[in-house]
């Protein structure tokens, strides 16, 4: 009896410990409120800030760093969207949610809202923009396994890139490039007093595996930008220090990269680490590449081939010639950056970055010259010197509201570059070195303000100071003799500049955007006239540019978009407009030109985004611009002279001019579908043509850094743990006739059967592959030009990989 009565106290005992912890399980539950944390459906790694809304946006809430958030804060809502930039919303009944710790969010997104974009210097939502802008999925680099920046542009099928060499890339956007478009890094205008006409190979001192975030914007936008920004900017992201939050009491993460490409030899490692606590927050990153001589493909044109090189002073044959010999460059790239949350408000961010070269990077498309056709090249050595970048920021963020300002930032900046050429002639004992540098110190306040829940104001301004420093040197043994520079040594460059934006909600569907700047630009040199007979010994050049712009977003619901905006831009001439000399090609120098003034860009542009009932979308853009006053060279006269000696050759004088004009039209155009659970085809497609006056004949002729019909078309498939993408690339063929007219008798264009230059259509197939093991360890391959074409971009001086073999590992912790 004894022993059944205990049994039965047992049981009883054993129930009340069971509703007990029930019950503390739900007062805990009921006090402390749910976690839920926000998943990629895909490889099943946490979404950190994810943004959660009830339905009527009564609750607003961003997810952590681990992407959780507390249910609790809900509990008023029927229901909550989950979403994040570039994965599809998705949709929960707050019921559903109370006995789940687990969403997942697909990065198949086919409607247009809940995409964050920096269209006015904030984050705003990209629906409400009146213009094209392509973002660059940094989560998918790993797939993509681009060697550079340059690269990974030309991976959004929507940006075409030059390359004269290995260590270089030139993007153009909507048939303009170098110093008409603008490059931006944190806030940052990389754009310099030197940014020349000619193609720029900056881009690549950005590292693609430490960006955060990077946004490509089609068109002027020099009302938040300035001058430069007349195709389109840029905007990079590096990586961001993260705090931990109320859930994690500190906040670490590493992660490890090592990548081989076998076209190049290429060898890429990375690693950065990152720490945070609610108040500091920390990240390093360093990378460092090296690359060989580039493979180029076998099937193809065999004018893009390597049949000689230099070797000791003599031109020998390539035993390969599908090899280049010397394009192999090396490349590190360094970033520290600390954050501190001074308060509830006010946060203060300090970066540093830093890029260059470990060696000497040659410049392949003059060692190749062989202008007398004899047999011997024109250059025993061409090459670049460590293109080196270094910049320090400093950034205060403040997000009191005030009658001024609901959220206020100001960033100060100052930027060192440094670069060379040095080449020497084939028979030539001395070599000339070129070496440039520039000291950019930069100011930008912006602040946004919302009146109502209608209107939005974007205002600030700006300032910047450039200082070039510039020399030369003829060595020839032990002998070095001082030359006339490049560029006015000591010259300045300066621009200030004031803006505002509007954003007005019309109705519901309807959205205006307007805004204007005044900018203003001065420039100082002085010339040395015991070096060369410059006409002048001193300038300034100064002058003022205002400009606007305005659009009408119609966005009737979550899965329409249409769009029309007018803009200007501008670009003020710089220090390499205006004070350079140099030999541009064999037989012809550019002169400094003081009578310059700023050229003017007037825009138009229309275009949708239509979703299909989730299955398809469809997006283009058709856009006009006129180039007023353009800056180009043309041939000119020194001292009444058409023609000077110049480095021992006859050489035709030519000066960057404000020609008259220039047109530029075309088209965008991309498509997403998804066709069966995983399974989705993507496709771009980019048609542009343009013209400019030519002053000394007065004909149109086609303009240059106008790409010729170019795409991306792509397959892919994902599941848990794999992803695999198939993908063509390709590029109409540039008849002579649609050559430059500066550009038909260039070396680096095939041959036709007339002997005309021109370049050959292209495509290449490819495909990718990534296999995440778990939440910690990926592998990623890939085979590009599978079918080992033998092909060059328009303008390009250097052939593309052949058949390509990469892969890579990475580790996260």
């Amino acid at each position: 009896m004894a022993c059944r009565t205990n049994r039965t106290f047992a049981k009883v005992s054993n129930l009340r410990v069971y509703l007990l912890f029930i019950s503390f399980a739900f007062t805990f539950q009921f006090v402390f409120g749910q976690e839920i944390t926000v998943l990629d459906k895909f490889n099943r790694k946490h979404i950190p800030n994810a943004k959660i809304e009830c339905k009527d946006l009564s609750v607003r809430k961003v997810a952590d760093l681990d992407g959780r958030f507390n249910l609790k804060d809900f509990y008023s809502c029927d229901s909550i969207s989950v979403s994040y930039s570039s994965y599809s919303t998705g949709y929960f009944l707050v019921a559903d949610l109370k006995n789940v710790v687990v969403v997942e969010l697909s990065d198949v997104k086919l409607d247009i809202d809940g995409i964050d974009v920096t269209a006015n210097r904030w984050k705003q939502e990209k629906a409400e923009v009146p213009g094209r802008i392509t973002q660059l999925k940094i989560k998918d680099i790993d797939l993509y396994s681009p060697q550079t920046t340059a690269d990974l542009l030309e991976s959004s099928g929507y940006v075409f890139v030059q390359k004269s060499q290995l260590a270089g890339g030139s993007p153009q956007l909507r048939g303009f490039g170098t110093n008409r478009i603008m490059i931006v890094v944190d806030g940052v205008r990389m754009n310099n007093a030197i940014f020349r006409s000619g193609n720029l190979q900056n881009v690549l001192s950005i590292d693609p595996n430490s960006l955060e975030d990077a946004e490509i914007l089609f068109g002027p936008g020099s009302v938040m930008y300035g001058s430069d920004a007349i195709g389109g900017v840029m905007d990079f992201t590096t990586k961001e220090a993260k705090f931990s939050t109320d859930s994690v009491r500190r906040f670490v993460k590493t992660n490890i990269f090592s990548r081989y490409s076998s076209a190049s030899n290429e060898f890429s490692s990375h690693v950065d680490f990152s720490f945070g606590t609610r108040k500091f927050a920390s990240t390093t990153a360093l990378s460092y590449s090296s690359f060989g001589d580039l493979i180029a493909g076998k099937y193809g044109n065999d004018h893009f081939l390597r049949p000689t090189y230099q070797e000791n002073g003599l031109t020998v044959q390539n035993p390969n010639p599908r090899k280049q010999v010397h394009t192999g460059y090396d490349q590190i790239n360094a970033i520290q950056k600390f954050s501190f949350q001074a308060n509830e408000h006010l946060r203060i961010d300090y970066g540093f970055i830093f890029s260059t070269n470990l060696k000497d990077a040659p410049r392949y498309d003059r060692l190749t010259l062989d202008d007398d056709n004899d047999g011997n090249l024109d250059y025993q050595e061409w090459y670049y010197g460590p293109q080196e970048w270094m910049m320090n920021r400093l950034a205060l963020t403040a997000d009191k509201k005030t009658k001024m300002y609901d959220e206020f930032r100001t960033v100060m900046a100052y930027q060192k570059f440094k670069e060379s050429r040095n080449d020497r002639k084939f028979g030539s004992s001395d070599i000339r070195r070129q070496f440039e540098e520039v000291d950019a110190l930069s100011l930008n306040i912006d602040l946004h303000k919302l009146f109502g829940k209608r209107t939005t104001l974007f205002y600030g301004t700006e300032a910047i100071y450039n200082k070039v420093g510039s020399k030369a040197f003829r060595e020839d043994d032990d002998t070095t003799t001082v030359i006339n520079p490049r560029y006015p040594n000591g010259s300045t460059w300066q621009a200030y500049g004031v803006y505002a934006s509007l954003k007005y909600l019309l109705t519901d569907d309807w959205i205006l955007n307007t805004g204007m700047r005044y900018s203003h630009y001065y420039i100082q040199a002085d010339f040395d006239t015991s070096l060369f007979p410059y006409p002048i010994t001193s300038t300034v050049n100064s002058n003022g540019s205002l400009n606007g712009s305005l659009g009408l977003v119609y966005h009737p619901n979550k899965t329409s978009q249409y769009y029309f905006n007018a803009s200007t831009g501008f670009r003020a001439p710089n220090i390499d407009d205006l004070g350079k000399v140099f030999d541009s090609e064999p037989g012809s120098v550019v002169i400094p030109n003081e009578n310059l003034k700023a050229e003017h860009a007037y825009n138009t542009e229309i275009g949708f985004v239509k979703s299909f009932k989730a299955k398809w979308k469809i997006d283009a853009a058709i856009y006009y611009t006129y180039l007023q006053n353009a800056l180009s060279r043309a041939d000119y006269t020194l001292n009444g002279q058409d023609s000077i000696l110049y480095e021992g050759t006859l050489s035709q004088v030519q000066a960057i001019q404000n020609t008259g004009n220039a047109h530029v039209y075309g088209i965008q155009g991309g498509f997403e579908i998804s066709l069966a659970k995983g399974l989705s085809l993507f496709s771009s497609i980019s048609y542009q043509k343009g013209q400019e006056l030519d002053i000394d004949s007065a004909v149109y002729y086609p303009k240059s850094h106008v790409a010729p019909l170019f795409g991306r078309t792509a397959l892919r498939y994902k599941r848990r743990q794999l992803s695999l993408e198939f993908y063509s690339v390709y590029h109409a063929k540039v008849s002579h006739d649609d050559l430059p007219l500066n550009e038909r008798n260039g070396a680096s264009y095939a041959r036709d059967e007339n002997g005309l230059a021109f370049t050959p259509a292209w495509y290449t197939l490819n495909f990718k592959a990534s296999i995440f093991f778990n939440k910690h360890m990926a592998l990623n391959a890939g085979i590009e030009n599978i079918t080992n074409q033998l092909y060059r971009s328009l303008g390009s001086g250097l052939s593309a990989p052949g058949l390509n073999f990469i892969i890579s590992l990475k580790a996260t912790f």
